[in-house]
């Protein structure tokens, strides 16, 4: 499996249409981040840009997955395949069955 980092543009404005999918968004990326598919996902303070790592065996696989996302016909992606991936964890504590 190979990580990429997806750059996507918004647009200046956001049109009524881009705002009443915004939940549907999340829920995709809710969904995707829970299957180990999307690693990571974050919008800038002026929320002109969105990135996402993702899991995926190719650039194809991730297009395929960036086509499920509500809001790409708004977003201009970019893809990089990554070297290599590290992040901390979720910064919630081990569960301990003592």
């Amino acid at each position: 499996m190979n990580q990429y980092l997806v750059d996507f543009d918004l647009p200046l404005e956001f049109s009524q249409e881009f705002i009443n999918l915004i939940p549907d968004q999340q829920r995709q990326i809710e969904e995707l981040m829970a299957g180990g598919i999307v690693l990571s996902y974050a919008l800038s303070s002026d929320r002109s840009r969105v990135w996402a790592t993702i899991n995926a065996e190719s650039e194809d696989e991730v297009n395929e997955i960036l086509h499920t996302m509500p809001l790409i016909q708004f977003m201009e992606p970019t893809i990089y395949e990554l070297e290599f991936y590290n992040a901390t964890g979720n910064g919630l504590p081990a569960i301990s069955l003592n």
